[in-house]
C-alpha cells in the first residue's frame, strides 16, 4: 500500500510539472500563478503545495527535468569508446546535447528559462542561467586542459579561451534558435558550427 502512495505522489508531481511547463509556455511564468497550474492539472491548489513550497521551487523543478551537464553528457559518449580523445569527446558530447535539445519537452523549458521568466519574488532567472553556465564552464574546461596535456590543443589557444569559445558559439546558438526553431534545425546547423570550431582549435 506504502508502494502504491509513493507512486501516487510521483505521478502527481510529474503531473504538475508537465501542466506548469504548458502554462508557462504559454502565458510565461510571471502571469502564470499556482492556481492555474492546478487547475490545468486538474488538482487541487493544496497539491501544488504539498509538492512544492512556492512557485520559484516548482521552477527549479522544472529546469531539473532538462539540465544537461556537460559531464553526464561526456560519460555518455565515453561508455561508446573509451579511448575517443578529449577533442572528440567534446565535439560529441556537444553533438549530444542538441539531440536533447530537439527533444519538445527539452526545448520548451529552455524557451521559458531564455524568454519566458522574468524577474520576480522567488525567482532569478539569469542566477539560474548563470549557475547553469558555469558549472558546464568548468566540467568543460577540464576536458580542454586534458586535450592540452595531450598536445591535441592548438599551441596559441588555452583551455579557459577554448572553453570561453565553445560555450559563447552555442549559447548563442541556442538563444537564436529558441527565439524561431521553425527556422533551423539546430541539430544540423549546430553539428556544423561545433565541427568547425572543434577543427579550428585542435593543433
Amino acid at each position: 500500500m506504502a508502494r502504491k502512495t509513493k507512486a501516487e505522489a510521483a505521478a502527481t508531481r510529474e503531473a504538475l510539472l508537465d501542466a506548469a511547463e504548458e502554462v508557462f509556455f504559454a502565458k510565461g511564468v510571471a502571469r502564470t500563478s499556482l492556481e492555474q497550474i492546478a487547475r490545468h492539472a486538474d488538482l487541487t491548489r493544496g497539491a501544488v503545495y504539498w509538492h512544492f513550497k512556492n512557485k520559484g521551487d516548482l521552477f527549479m523543478a522544472l529546469v531539473e527535468r532538462v539540465r544537461m551537464p556537460f559531464q553526464s553528457l561526456m560519460e555518455e559518449v565515453s561508455k561508446a569508446d573509451e579511448d575517443i580523445s578529449p577533442m572528440e569527446a567534446i565535439r560529441l558530447a556537444c553533438h549530444a546535447g542538441l539531440v536533447r535539445l530537439e527533444q519538445p519537452s527539452h526545448q520548451r523549458i529552455l524557451s521559458i528559462l531564455l524568454h519566458r521568466c522574468e524577474f520576480f519574488s522567488d525567482i532569478n532567472p539569469l542566477a539560474m542561467q548563470d549557475a547553469i553556465g558555469e558549472e558546464c564552464y568548468g566540467e568543460m574546461l577540464l576536458v580542454f586542459k586534458e586535450a592540452e596535456q595531450q598536445k591535441l590543443l592548438r599551441d596559441d589557444l588555452t583551455p579557459e579561451v577554448a572553453t570561453r569559445m565553445m560555450q559563447s558559439m552555442l549559447g548563442g546558438l541556442f538563444h537564436d534558435w529558441l527565439r524561431t526553431p521553425e527556422a533551423f534545425s539546430i541539430r544540423k546547423r549546430g553539428g556544423e558550427l561545433i565541427d568547425t570550431l572543434i577543427r579550428i582549435m585542435h593543433r
